[in-house]
């Protein structure tokens, strides 16, 4: 039987003894023992585990039972599965510090493999709302951006970000993978260097548009973020208005004693 400490490629195989007469579901049993090993460190990220046919053969469950059983914990972002490579453990949860970083690059030195997908960009004349975040004047040229961004196949955050149409990056320095299409990488190609910012972190819970974005439950925590960027001169060089799938990710504080 496959240990815990076993390559990542060879099954692991769950060592688990059901009680048919308990009260708590078949599936349940199953799910339970796998989750606390990932928790717990035991099963490293990319690690594949038995498939779901092997699974309720050795068990002698159902196909349906050993399924759910997996897929609960692929809803909770502990398993990830993919046609062709199986199902595996996760990347840990991202953990991110508060600094004036841009989330890209963030998570390509954490070890992940992000994606972002572009979903709107939109040059529009600012309305008083948006003048206020970006300081400027109502009607003056602005670029409104909205991305998605993922890790593996699960959507991780949607990021809004308003910018002055003279330091905009365009749609194409945007679109891609890599670290060099992250928004602050972009501006740093034009010259364009965060100095300081205003953030605040907040957490509400999704709504039916929110939920359809993130690829969530309604009414499931998400994680909110908005931010102010200043150039050396004080400039406003973007405002960002982020959501984010608390199952996946969480802000990390330093404390220093005064």
């Amino acid at each position: 039987m496959p240990d815990p400490a076993g390559s990542l490629d060879e099954p692991f195989v769950l060592p688990v003894r059901l009680e048919r007469s308990s009260p708590t579901p078949l599936y349940h049993q199953i799910a339970q023992p796998l989750e606390s090993m990932i928790l717990a460190g035991q099963l490293e990220p990319g690690r594949l585990i038995e498939d779901e046919v092997s699974m309720a053969q050795r068990l002698n469950v159902s196909r349906p039972t050993a399924r759910r059983a997996l897929q609960d914990l692929v809803n909770r972002g502990l398993l990830t599965r993919r046609r062709g490579v199986g199902t595996r453990v996760t990347p840990s949860h991202v953990r991110r510090p508060l600094a004036l970083t841009s989330l890209n690059e963030d998570l390509v030195k954490a070890g992940f493999d992000p994606r972002t997908e572009v979903l709107s960009y939109q040059v529009k004349f600012a309305d008083e709302e948006e003048a206020l975040h970006l300081g400027c004047e109502a009607g003056a040229e602005i670029v409104r951006i909205e991305r998605r961004r993922w890790i593996d196949d699960r959507v991780l955050a949607i990021l809004r970000n308003l910018l002055p149409a003279d330091s905009a990056p365009s749609l194409t320095q945007l679109s891609g993978s890599g670290p060099r299409h992250g928004l602050y990488a972009c501006l740093e190609q034009r010259n364009i260097h965060p100095a300081s910012a205003q953030q605040s972190v907040g957490a509400r819970a999704a709504d039916a548009a929110d939920a359809d974005r993130l690829d969530v439950k309604p009414g499931s925590a998400m994680l909110t973020m908005r931010r102010t960027a200043y150039d050396s001169d004080g400039r406003i060089i973007e405002y960002g208005s982020h959501i984010y799938n608390a199952d996946l990710y969480s802000f990390q504080f330093t404390l220093v004693a005064e």
